[in-house]
């Protein structure tokens, strides 16, 4: 159990706290849609919480009825005269056909309130349909629009964007905007899901170089062109244009003979559902969520491939800390979770040290500016590597830099277990063994993915057949007729990835985080292992991880390990040092996946209130605000980690 904070106060569980008006409601699917549209009205489309009413009570003939969101304009009273904008929620799998909770419901709302001039209905991550009324000789007609305004940009709803529109996501809603597009892109263009996904991928490539792009906006569609062929095919104009720029740009990750494959429709619904938001300015968590889940579904192949959750990669890098200027590896990188972590981490402390030397921090010139991005481009190009043995996965991986802003990254296909001089040239150049100062991994694990290759298993001195010699109890490696050590038939990668590993990095300096199944450090039958990796690197700190970090994927006990490798002087000395332990017994979710909350000692989920700065618009004008944020508080030790960590160091004078 945990005791609330001061000022906290409790929420049951199984409900939620309101966004907009603080009130407990019932944790629904239907519920989840509606808090995502509710932060984005405020956080993304700018209108003020005051000016919005949730379960607002509309007239309808002579019954009464709730809607789910109402939008006013600004200090209006919350009359249904005065409703602007109405949004009706549903739960995921209802069909905006649906003869009760469709968009004829919505539009029968809207008709009742005399001046509402837009609406939105959504099911979340399969439909989102927007509208404006038009009255025109005593009809009404609701035209379809492709978004609902922002505050104060009353045509940002039915024409292309400026650069002024675009948003940045907040909570999941880029999440679902993600999964609509791919789910629409496998359903109308006849693609496999895997293929779907690409085809997204090209597309969301084209956003990014567009925003980038000093250029006028090209990633639009108008609500005039979606109703049309002639029009879609405008729009696929633009798009064709701006991918033959990403082609040349990223010959790395894209074949000069790559096209968009869509057709006109499809790309014109996947443009509809992302032209409004900044990919760039999305929070790196928002981002990372969204692009991770979708690649998770598509990519993840029979290797032991599980990606790595990011509060476990945030923990790893806060631990370690690496500095500006070292060079970090991750030889199994899969999607690129920790590099990108490490990056921003990097990039954190590296733009901090840039602005002092600033003459005015917080007025920086244009020619400081540029200098940092110059520098920063710098920085990154030498600093991350990352290897992978699935070349989608790399793929994917390049891909998840770009849009968080570091290029393509240095990343190469190749097998890290196997011998250096089998790799690519890219690979042997990006990553020689001995040359790192920081590396980050969770390597694929499971029995199914035994290495038993002859020429990779001679390489490592665990691949060897390992026996206790009762004069001294320690284990020692059987000799073949030879002389050599006698092989194993075959050995689990996670093995042979503790010492590559450690060849990875410097001697004496190089450190570690990889994420080991627990059997390597308590089965009696692996005691070579420890033995190996005690004689071989200093053991920094052991944390171990709860069953269900890796659910609802995997379930197997994992703990992360910290090392530093030893010089050789320092494998000969063999002294006695303090190792920090750790348990986390929780890590934010359980074995389904969904957010476990911290409870009160009665069982009921601590609610902390947050202030959270967003931009509104107020008067006309564009300011910045503090709001405060009812929010329930994850369960996760992970977070705290790194700092027990360091007040273990300095205690024990490290």
């Amino acid at each position: 159990m945990f005791q609330k904070p001061s000022g906290a106060t409790t929420a049951p569980q199984n409900t939620v706290v309101d966004f907009i008006d603080g009130k407990i409601r019932k944790k629904t699917p239907e519920e989840y849609v509606r808090q995502n549209v509710e932060r984005s009205l405020v956080q993304e489309y700018r209108y003020s919480r005051d000016d919005i009413a949730v379960e607002f009570p509309v007239k309808v003939g002579a019954a009464s009825k709730k809607v789910d969101i109402a939008v006013f304009l600004e200090g209006e009273p919350h009359q249904q005269e005065k409703v602007h904008i109405l949004v009706e929620c549903k739960k995921e799998g209802v069909s905006p056909y649906d003869k009760k909770e469709g968009v004829s419901q919505l539009k029968s709302y809207m008709a009742a309130c005399v001046n509402c001039r837009f609406g939105m209905w959504t099911n979340g991550t399969s439909e989102r349909l927007c509208f404006r009324r038009q009255d025109a000789d005593g009809l009404v007609v609701f035209d379809p629009v492709i978004d609902v305004p922002l505050k104060g940009e009353e045509s940002s709803g039915t024409d292309g964007p400026a650069r002024r529109h675009l948003r940045a996501a907040t909570g999941e809603n880029l999440l679902m905007a993600f999964k609509r597009c791919h789910n629409y892109v496998a359903g109308n263009q006849g693609l496999q899901k895997p293929d779907a996904f690409w085809e997204l991928l090209k597309v969301i490539f084209c956003k990014i170089a567009d925003e980038r792009s000093l250029e006028p906006l090209a990633f639009f569609i108008t609500s005039q062109e979606q109703k049309s062929a002639d029009g879609q095919l405008k729009c696929k104009k633009r798009l064709d244009s701006l991918f033959r720029g990403v082609v040349s740009r990223y010959a790395g990750i894209f074949k000069r003979s790559d096209r968009i494959e869509l057709n006109r429709t499809v790309l014109a619904y996947v443009v509809c559902q992302l032209q409004g938001y900044s990919l760039l300015e999305s929070t790196v968590d928002v981002k990372g969520v969204a692009y991770e889940e979708v690649v998770g579904s598509n990519l993840r192949g029979d290797r032991g491939e599980f990606f790595t959750p990011r509060n476990a990669c945030k923990m790893a890098v806060g631990l370690l800390d690496p500095e500006p200027g070292k060079r970090i590896i991750d030889p199994a990188c899969g999607t690129g979770g920790f590099l990108i972590i490490a990056m921003n981490r990097v990039l954190e402390k590296f733009d901090d040290a840039m602005k002092k030397r600033w003459r005015k921090p917080d007025q920086p010139t244009s020619e400081e500016l540029e200098e940092l991005f110059r520098s920063r481009q710098e920085l990154m190009s030498t600093t991350l590597v990352g290897l992978d043995i699935n070349p989608a996965l790399v793929r994917a991986a390049k891909m998840n830099m770009v849009m968080n802003n570091d290029g393509s990254g240095s990343l190469a296909q190749a097998d890290s277990l196997w011998d250096p001089v089998t790799w690519s040239r890219p690979a042997h150049e990006l990553a020689p063994l001995h040359s790192f100062d920081y590396l980050f991994t969770n390597p694929p694990f499971g029995t199914k993915i035994r290495i038993d290759a002859p020429e990779v298993l001679r390489q490592y001195d665990l691949a060897a057949v390992w026996e206790v010699d009762e004069r001294t109890a320690r284990w020692e490696q059987r000799l073949g007729p030879g002389g050599e050590p006698a092989l194993q038939a075959s050995q689990p990668p996670e093995i042979l990835f503790i010492e590559r590993g450690l060849q990875f990095l410097k001697p004496g300096t190089g450190k570690m985080a990889m994420v080991v199944p627990n059997g390597i450090l308590n089965n009696p039958s692996l005691g070579y292992v420890r033995q190996w990796l005690l004689d071989n690197a200093q053991v920094l700190a052991v944390v171990d991880m709860q069953r269900d970090l890796f659910q609802p994927s995997n379930d197997t006990q994992t703990s992360m390990v910290f090392l530093r490798r030893m010089s050789r002087r320092e494998r000969k000395a063999r002294v006695d040092y303090p190792v920090f332990m750790a348990v986390a017994d929780k890590i934010g979710h359980d074995k389904r996946g969904n957010p476990i909350y911290k409870m009160d000692v009665d069982g009921s989920d601590i609610v902390v209130t947050k202030r959270i700065r967003v931009e509104v618009v107020e008067g006309g004008e564009t300011v910045w605000k503090h709001l405060e944020q009812k929010e329930r508080v994850v369960d996760d030790h992970l977070p705290e980690v790194p700092r027990l960590y360091r007040e273990w160091a300095t205690e024990q004078g490290l």
